[in-house]
């Protein structure tokens, strides 16, 4: 029997034509995106919640994608991390 390994690109385009799963994931986007630039800036949960001036657990709960964080609070995580918050908005899908 051989295993044919599909590349993860593939896999996540056709994970994401459900519907469900592209609304999870789209979600979870502002949390990965906080968690991979901590990690890259060699940071753990603690660091980056003392220099947000908050605690870890408020950076975990955020990057674990659950509540919903203030825009002042995102803004404080991205100066944090160097960057800067944009919030956008669009038309739903249907809509468009």
């Amino acid at each position: 029997m051989t295993r044919t390994t599909i590349p993860y690109e593939e896999v996540k385009e056709r994970l994401l034509q459900d519907p469900a799963t592209r609304q999870a994931y789209d979600d979870l986007e502002p949390a990965y995106q906080v968690a991979c630039l901590r990690i890259q800036h060699g940071l753990t949960q603690q660091q980056l919640a003392d220099l947000v001036g908050t605690k870890q657990p408020s950076i975990a709960r955020l990057e674990s994608g659950k509540g919903t964080p203030s825009l002042s609070f995102l803004q404080r995580v991205a100066e944090a991390l160097g960057g800067h918050l944009v919030v956008k908005i669009e038309l739903q899908a249907e809509q468009k």
